[in-house]
């Protein structure tokens, strides 16, 4: 029986006897990081298909299992042992490739999209809050007469902030349609943006159950309700939606619950399957609304 086993450096054809048959890689950090990136991304490397060609292999990665017969618990490959010194590659070299992958892994983690709509996102509400707190400061001052250059720097700021939440707006529109188009359809750029902030990413926010969607951002008011008692939120910044804060009160938590399971199915939909099914979300949404006025109607009559 011959054993295919692949290391960081090179991959060996054996059997019993030992190694029968090797091919090294090209002792370089580009070449070996390449190597080891395409081991990552579950490839067959050109040379592990060269050295098993014309010969049936036994394999213990589950990635080769299409070139071999995959048998993990086989106790030949946990006998055999290459050392990289043997061929030539020292142990700093490993480890330098090892510092090398962990960065480029954080870099790639650091400049995902859903990472970056989170933060613009709170920066946003971070504008919002500053272009609150000058105008409510330029009210107050202009209750009394103030010399137009006293008061100008505070008008230049604030035209400044209100001129980059403008710019923010924009971009967030622009990454939420390719990041998240159902939830961006479903509930508007704005809000999608501040729900994948308040889960902490696309992929979590797809994971929560619609219950937790539907109260994302009443954190507190769940918080005091555990604590205090009285009525617990009904819902939380998807109440920002027209469909829900124009409702009448006696339906807002109904709708809000509808709502949120529908942005639960987009944010699958996003994170994972990448159909566009926001339009019969709407549709569906729009439909259950609906016969909720109609029951409500025919109850009054």
């Amino acid at each position: 029986m011959m054993y295919l086993i692949t290391t960081w450096f090179g991959s060996f054809l054996c059997d019993e006897q030992g190694i029968q048959k090797k091919i090294l890689f090209p002792c370089e950090e580009k070449e070996l990081l390449n190597r080891i990136q395409k081991i990552q991304n579950n490839e067959i490397l050109s040379e592990e298909k060269k050295l098993i060609k014309n010969t049936t292999v036994t394999v213990q990665e589950k990635r080769l299992q299409h070139i071999g017969t995959w048998d993990s618990k086989n106790s030949f490959f946990i006998q055999i042992h290459m050392k990289p010194e043997d061929y030539g590659f020292s142990r700093e070299l490993l480890h330098q490739l090892s510092m090398k992958l962990a960065k480029e892994k954080m870099d790639t983690q650091l400049q995902a999209e859903d990472l970056q709509i989170i933060q613009m996102a709170d920066a946003l509400d971070d504008l919002i809050q500053i272009a609150n707190l000058l105008s409510e400061r330029l009210e107050r001052w202009l209750l009394i007469p103030t010399p137009e250059e006293k008061i100008q720097p505070v008008h230049h700021t604030l035209s400044t902030v209100k001129e980059e939440m403008n710019h923010l707006e924009q971009q967030i529109e622009k990454d939420m349609q390719h990041l998240a188009p159902n939830i961006t359809m479903l509930v508007g750029s704005l809000i999608g943006a501040r729900l994948i902030s308040l889960s902490g990413g696309i992929e979590r926010l797809a994971m929560f159950p619609a219950s937790t969607v539907q109260i994302l951002g009443a954190e507190k008011a769940l918080f005091r309700f555990k604590k205090e008692g009285g009525k617990p939120p009904k819902h939380g910044v998807i109440f920002q939606h027209p469909l829900i804060n124009r409702a009448p009160r006696d339906e807002r938590g109904k709708i809000a619950r509808m709502f949120a399971a529908k942005i639960s199915i987009a944010a699958k939909a996003d994170a994972f399957t990448k159909r566009l099914i926001a339009d019969e979300l709407r549709t569906n949404l729009e439909k259950r609304i609906h016969e909720m006025h109609e029951q409500k109607t025919k109850k009054k009559q």
